[in-house]
C-alpha cells in the first residue's frame, strides 16, 4: 500500500471532509477511502478523455 503525502487548498480539504463525514460516517479509515474512491474516479475520466 502506497503513502502520498499532498497539500492541497484549506477550503478544499474541508469540503472534502464534509462530504466524506455525511457520505461515509466516522469510522476509522473514512478519509483514506474517500480520497482512493476520488482517485479512481479521477483515473477513469482521464482515460475516457485520452479514447476520445
Amino acid at each position: 500500500m502506497g503513502i502520498i503525502n499532498v497539500k492541497v487548498d484549506d477550503e478544499v480539504e474541508m469540503a472534502f471532509r464534509r462530504g466524506v463525514l455525511e457520505a461515509k460516517g466516522k469510522k476509522k479509515g473514512a478519509l483514506g477511502k474517500g480520497i482512493e474512491e476520488a482517485m479512481k474516479i479521477w483515473i477513469e475520466k482521464q482515460k475516457k478523455q485520452e479514447q476520445q
